[in-house]
């Protein structure tokens, strides 16, 4: 995929639950639901929507800078893979 643009990170995965297919991502931005990422690591290469989030095993709408949140992802993602907006 060709890229002019360098990308920033805007987070990266802390930890991934393979069971239910989900990564814990710590945003360095806030980032809202409806948003698209783009996940990117040694074995990792994918973009997605962020069709929801979790914090404290709640449902929210946006991730505030900081915050460890879930996120249900489409292809399995690992520890420290970075995240950026897509």
């Amino acid at each position: 995929m060709a890229n002019s643009k360098k990308e920033k990170p805007i987070g990266k995965v802390t930890h991934y639950y393979g069971n239910i297919n989900v990564a814990i991502v710590k945003f360095n931005k806030n980032v809202d639901v409806g948003a698209k990422v783009h996940f990117k690591g040694a074995h990792t290469d994918f973009e997605q929507e962020i069709g929801s989030m979790q914090f404290d095993h709640k449902d929210i709408s946006s991730a505030k800078k900081g915050q460890d949140v879930g996120i249900k992802v489409n292809e399995k993602v690992h520890e420290n893979d970075e995240v950026f907006e897509a």
